[in-house]
């Protein structure tokens, strides 16, 4: 299927991406969401460029990876083939949204890009501009050394070149008179460094999303970005899209079939024939590859 994108929802156990994630799908709250254990997909009808020339449906293929740190291991099956990501972080809680750079980090850094080059000591000592630095309790630092993995936002961006959304969870939480709305964010939060638009919801309110809605458009916009990147990523080559990290498609290690009429023919002597009759010479093809013994 061609109209199709995927986007990948992150973020630490318990924000609320299960919730978010039927909420966008169904435009229903779910009211006894349950523990994610791997992944959980769920599939969306967005209409792209909608009211224009180029208006078409996209199925929008949104994959909630469970936040676990028991199965971080095994996470990386899912980052393969993604057009977009949404970082989710709990509103109440402000160690899930310093966690989302880890979380980018492990996306990445999983799809083998080398955009994080220096932990610890090993940072050189020159006038650059600072780095974030990871959390020790983050995701895939956790199973790093102690040393601080420094991350470089900009190369992450240029690496990837892949649309992010950062979306806060759980506002009904926030008291409106002890703790407004311009007091949970902080001025160069993760949105601001990704250069990304960010949303603040109730998962449990239907209306969050509604149609017309700031953050409606804001989430439609998000879609339409993702897809028009993965347009460009096709039109720009002639092989299918894998995903927008620039990947092709895993290389086929199955032992390739041959037909009947494509096998050499031997001679008696031991020898592969040609079309003419003639013995080709010995080494031309082995008769036997004795790696297969092994």
């Amino acid at each position: 299927m061609s109209n199709r994108v995927r986007i990948v929802i992150v973020g630490d156990s318990g924000v609320g991406k299960t919730c978010l994630t039927h909420l966008i799908a169904h435009h229903e709250s779910l009211i006894r969401p349950g523990w994610t254990v791997g992944c959980n997909i769920q599939v969306k009808i967005h209409e792209f460029k909608e009211g224009t020339a180029r208006q078409c449906p996209y199925f929008v293929e949104l994959f909630d990876v469970g936040g676990s740190l028991n199965h971080k291991n095994t996470r990386s099956v899912f980052y393969a083939g993604v057009h977009g990501i949404i970082l989710v972080h709990d509103l109440t809680n402000g160690k899930s949204q310093e966690h989302l750079l880890d979380w980018l980090y492990e996306i990445v850094n999983k799809e083998g890009k080398d955009t994080y080059k220096s932990r610890g000591s090993s940072t050189p000592s020159s006038a650059s501009p600072p780095r974030s630095t990871f959390s020790s309790n983050a995701p895939e630092s956790a199973s790093a050394s102690n040393s601080a993995v420094r991350f470089d936002m900009e190369e992450f961006l240029g690496a990837t070149q892949t649309p992010i959304l950062v979306m806060g969870t759980k506002l009904d939480l926030i008291d409106e008179k002890r703790q407004p709305k311009t007091a949970v964010k902080k001025v160069g939060g993760i949105a601001d460094k990704c250069g990304a638009e960010e949303i603040w919801l109730n998962c449990r309110d239907t209306r969050s999303l509604a149609a017309g809605t700031t953050d409606s458009v804001k989430l439609s916009r998000f879609f339409d970005c993702v897809i028009e990147k993965r347009e460009s990523h096709c039109s720009g080559s002639a092989t299918p899209d894998f995903g927008s990290f620039g990947f092709g498609a895993p290389p086929d290690r199955r032992r390739p079939v041959y037909s009947a009429a494509s096998l050499p023919e031997y001679s008696l002597y031991g020898g592969p024939t040609s079309s003419n009759g003639m013995r080709m010479e010995q080494s031309a093809i082995p008769l036997l590859d004795t790696n297969d013994l092994k």
